[in-house]
């Protein structure tokens, strides 16, 4: 088995580094993202009722960014957590990584 890299600040190796990312069975990580989608039902619910009033076009605009914002910052975590968990999955199995990170690209494209 190849030898994992050193990270010279830390001095841990890339397999250790790789057993402390978070996982999505992480509960702490379950509570966030949950957290998160709960904070932007409201913000939806919240533009729905803008609408309703007829406010201001560019209010209801900046609340959308808002929105679109918060929704791409918990794809990026989702996304982190299934690369995680594909990598730790392939080396306790001593697979090849590529395989995993064709899918986590196509995965990626698809979001972004």
């Amino acid at each position: 088995m190849p030898r994992a890299k050193s990270n010279e600040s830390t001095g841990e190796t890339s397999r250790e580094c790789i057993d402390k990312m978070i996982t999505a069975g992480d509960p702490s990580m379950q509570a966030e993202v949950l957290s998160r989608l709960k904070k932007i039902e409201g913000q939806v619910r919240g533009v729905h009722k803008m609408v309703q009033d007829c406010r201001d076009c560019g209010d209801i605009v900046i609340q959308l960014t808002a929105i679109k914002a918060a929704v791409n910052r918990v794809g990026a975590t989702v996304l982190a957590c299934h690369l995680a968990d594909k990598i730790k999955s392939d080396l306790s199995q001593n697979n090849d990584i590529n395989a995993s990170l064709n899918e986590f690209m196509s995965i990626f494209k698809k979001f972004s």
